[in-house]
């Protein structure tokens, strides 16, 4: 599934990669130390779609609708996920997979796991590209306690249920959250 999703994503990381040195000339991946599988950390690989170095000029770790740190290009390529898609090479490493709880930063994992019962289990499985969290709503920002609260929830929900089915439905469903969703910015 990772090389097929690389194969096909790869002419659009070949033109947003394009648009964003167009806009400022940076670097067009960004990498981030993220969470996985039994508490192991690795390198997740997206599109750059914010000004270098923005998590030094930011308030905080989250980021919200409108952020000015935010490319012209980046909001595209955030509302339509296609900064995800360079994620296809970390499931080839066998970092991720395509369905999972999404990993989060190193800093979200500190700020909650005192704060949400169960938190770190996420950690029990691979984390995905997409996962049931995304497709139940809880794509894009958490910036409240009870968001975080819902897609953790729904993880846990995918660790217990977890099936080939679920995951070719949450695929599946995938497509319709991207094309017609409005929580990614």
């Amino acid at each position: 599934g990772g090389a097929v999703g690389l194969a096909l994503s790869a002419p659009l990381i070949g033109v947003a990669a394009v648009l964003i040195k167009q806009e400022d000339g940076g670097p067009v991946f960004f990498r981030q130390t993220r969470v996985g599988l039994d508490g192991a950390d690795f390198e997740v690989l997206k599109l750059r779609t914010m000004v270098v170095d923005a998590e030094s000029q930011g308030a905080g770790f989250a980021v919200d609708e409108g952020d000015p740190r935010i490319l012209r290009v980046g909001d595209l390529l955030r509302r339509t996920s296609i900064d995800e898609l360079p994620q296809f090479w970390n499931v080839l490493k066998g970092e991720m997979s395509l369905v999972g709880p999404r990993p989060h930063a190193t800093a979200h994992n500190e700020h909650y796991r005192g704060q949400i019962g169960g938190y770190m289990l996420r950690h029990k499985v691979k984390p995905g590209i997409t996962g049931l969290a995304q497709v139940k709503g809880f794509r894009g920002e958490t910036d409240t306690l009870d968001k975080m609260e819902g897609r953790v929830a729904y993880d846990h929900q995918y660790i217990r249920e977890w099936s080939i089915w679920l995951d070719l439905k949450i695929l599946a469903k995938t497509v319709g959250v991207v094309l017609w969703g409005k929580n990614a910015y």
